[in-house]
């Protein structure tokens, strides 16, 4: 076996003899390096070896004299900064910059050929002994000696100041030179730049845009103010990427708003004659654009646009509204509230970017002056009834549809759509009845978006309607079918209506002549045998009629004419003279029908098939009336009509209200059940707020009426008041 060698244990040791450094070698190689920095800043550094200068400052480390050397390039560098900055202060005028400027460039240069050589420092002492390298060193001195020198400072800043401000006043400045002078700033660091200008620049621009603001109020219109603030703005973010720190602009721009925009919003938006309100009317939409871009810069802009915009067209739809002139044609009334809606839609699409904001204003408006007049909903479905009758013939498909979203967009703001429901129901009918709608699929497209809107049971009676139309016709080819001997003479078409889907109609006879009323007990027996447990009562007063016609000259006509029409111009075959009185007795229409029906007759210019004696705009008891023999007409067939889609007179209006407010109780009342299965107990105020809110979809309840079902549902059983608590109710199952 062999013995394990035996562990060695390695010293390293220093030389016997010890390494003597001259004495005076820090100071003759820091003569050189000196020197050498004296002739770099000479502009004489061709000459100077670098590789040399960059070891003897290496060495000057390397032997512990790195405090000298640093000591040494301080103060070296702050007497020729000092020099420098004499020469500088020299500079007379214009030239100021220019040497400045030319002075930092040559520093640059210098300091970059002083790092080289020191660079071992720069990487080694410097770090260990937490000093500032060398080129931030250059900077500082620079700052301290040349930027912070008393005759430099003032001047430098004043000098900047007043270029900005020849620029401003249109004169042309050397931008080159101004943009190196800043960053020069900016390279010396961030506060000196802000302490040495910016500060300073942003108080004086405060001062020159208060008082050129002054200048343009007082002179200018509020689109010519905009267009030059909007200049200044433009010019002030031209100049900071021309020259200045790209972080200023956010302050220019912010000084710029508040002296210019800012503190005269409101004079400017009430301008007399050019304000918001006359840009408004005027659809000055490039004036309204600007004013929407400058103002979003600022707080509370575009709330204060708003709030004068709303102010102007709730004024605007209140007169619209509430003017008796304006109310005398419904049509018209609803195409205004149109084309203020178009309007205003374009002005905040082409000019306000389509913000949320402007657009839930003008709905909010809509809705406000809309209601202020109680018959809206009844205009809205007068202007439904002319498009769909007549409006509408040879328009294409698609703008159908548009003219439908401009009528459903109106139907959204109403708050008493079952009030619109009601007139709608009765306008239909008389369209469908008539057979004077315009296109069956703009009707049903109508129906559509109100299902669409409000749900189901609003539409399910307007449904309906179409559904017996289409039942009738079918009823119709059967009755004939079966009654083939009817082929000669009168033609009958009864429209079988359910009671429930169409408007409630009172029940009014007249007498039919007697070929019709032969017809109709035929049809009558008819329906009846085919239909069980079914009644069918005559609306007489709904129906029309074509009826052939000779005058005097053998001049023939064929005249569409209502049923009471027919009745009366049937008479005149058995008489040439009839009072009033004797056709009243022999039809029996009510009064003010027959007195609408003759006037119709006698007195509608061009149509007028009877003459009346004596000739007066009214229907006396004691008028006689006598076939029109000079009665001429270019076409063949004449349609005399009552007047349709009439405005309904105060009674009917009352009338319909009373129907409106019975149909609701038990609306309430459903609403008020639903709510108290689900909750059990709740109070009043809740229930009141949970109704309406319920509710609002069709019309916006009345509390006082929520009350009274409340009572009634009490009565009734279906709840009661708590015994502490009075305003507390529960639910009895």
């Amino acid at each position: 076996m062999s013995n394990p060698q035996k562990k060695r244990n390695f010293q390293i040791e220093a030389f016997k003899h010890k390494v003597v450094v001259d004495p005076k070698y820090a100071d003759k190689t820091w003569k050189i390096l000196e020197h050498a920095i004296h002739e770099i800043y000479n502009h004489n550094s061709s000459g100077l070896s670098f590789e040399e200068l960059y070891r003897n400052a290496y060495n000057m480390v390397l032997h512990k004299f790195g405090e000298k050397l640093y000591t040494g390039l301080v103060t070296t560098m702050t007497a020729h900064l000092k020099e420098i900055s004499k020469s500088i202060e020299d500079a007379q005028g214009g030239l100021f910059l220019e040497e400045l400027n030319r002075k930092w460039n040559e520093h640059n240069k210098a300091l970059q050929m002083i790092r080289d050589i020191l660079m071992y420092m720069d990487r080694t002492f410097i770090p260990s002994t937490r000093k500032t390298p060398v080129h931030e060193l250059g900077l500082i001195l620079w700052r301290d000696n040349v930027i912070y020198a008393s005759n430099i400072r003032t001047r430098l800043l004043d000098t900047l100041l007043e270029l900005v401000h020849r620029e401003r006043t249109g004169e042309v400045i050397n931008r080159g030179l101004m943009r190196n002078i800043i960053k020069m700033l900016m390279d010396l660091g961030s506060s000196v730049y802000q302490e040495e200008f910016e500060q300073q620049f942003l108080e004086v621009s405060a001062e020159f845009y208060k008082g050129e603001s002054q200048k343009f109020i007082e002179c200018c219109d509020c689109g010519e103010y905009l267009k030059k603030a909007e200049k200044r703005l433009n010019e002030e973010m031209e100049r900071v990427t021309h020259y200045l720190d790209g972080k200023s602009e956010a302050k220019i721009t912010n000084v710029v708003e508040k002296e210019m925009i800012e503190n005269h919003m409101l004079t400017l938006v009430h301008m007399e004659n050019s304000g918001l309100v006359k840009m408004l009317l005027d659809d000055r939409y490039e004036d309204l654009g600007r004013m929407y871009t400058l103002f979003r810069r600022v707080s509370n802009g575009l709330l204060t646009i708003r709030e004068v915009m709303t102010s102007h067209i709730r004024e605007i739809g209140k007169q619209l509204v509430t003017d008796p002139e304006k109310l005398k044609d419904p049509v018209e009334f609803v195409q205004r509230l149109l084309d203020e809606k178009d309007k205003y839609d374009s002005i905040i699409n082409l000019a306000f970017s389509n913000d949320k904001m402007f657009q839930n204003a003008l709905n909010s408006s809509f809705e406000y002056f809309i209601n202020l007049n109680a018959r809206s909903p009844e205009f809205i479905s007068l202007f439904v009834d002319d498009k769909l009758r007549k409006g509408l013939k040879g328009v294409t498909e698609e703008d159908v549809e548009v003219i439908l979203d401009k009528v459903m967009m109106l139907f959204r703001y109403l708050q008493e759509k079952d009030v619109f429901e009601k007139y709608y129901k009765q306008h239909l009918a008389k369209r469908l009845l008539s057979g004077k709608t315009v296109s069956d699929d703009a009707e049903r497209s109508l129906i559509v978006k109100l299902k669409t809107e409000c749900g189901y049971q609003f539409t399910s009676k307007l449904e309906g309607m179409f559904t017996d139309m289409k039942t009738s016709q079918d009823t119709m080819q059967g009755f004939y079918s079966s009654h083939l001997e009817l082929g000669e003479g009168p033609t009958l078409t009864v429209q079988v209506l359910t009671t429930g889907s169409w408007p409630t109609q009172p029940t009014v006879t007249c007498n039919l002549p007697a070929e019709m009323s032969t017809l109709c007990e035929k049809f009558r027996s008819y329906y009846l045998g085919t239909h069980t447990g079914r009644r069918l009562s005559w609306q007489t007063n709904m129906g029309s009629a074509d009826i052939k016609a000779t005058f005097g000259k053998g001049q023939k006509h064929e005249l569409n004419v209502s049923t009471y029409q027919m009745c009366v111009l049937m008479l005149f075959n058995n008489s040439d003279r009839l009072s009033y009185k004797e056709i009243e007795q022999a039809t029996e229409i009510p009064a003010s029908d027959l007195k609408r029906c003759l006037q119709s007759l006698a007195l509608m210019k061009g149509k007028n098939v009877l003459r009346k004696e004596p000739m007066s705009k009214d229907i006396g008891d004691e008028d006689a009336f006598f076939v029109n023999d000079k009665f001429v007409s270019k076409f063949y067939k004449v349609k005399i009509g009552t007047i349709v889609a009439q405005k309904e007179s105060e009674p009917e209006k009352q009338e319909t209200r009373q129907r409106v407010e019975e149909d609701r109780k038990p609306q309430i009342e459903a609403a008020i059940v639903r709510i108290m299965k689900s909750r059990r107990v709740l109070d009043h105020n809740n229930i009141i707020t949970e109704v309406t809110k319920q509710l609002q979809s069709r019309f916006l309840a009345n509390p006082t009426e929520i009350k009274k079902r409340i009572e009634s549902l009490i009565e009734r059983d279906f709840l009661e008041r708590d015994n502490v608590d009075r305003k507390l109710y529960r639910y009895l199952a």
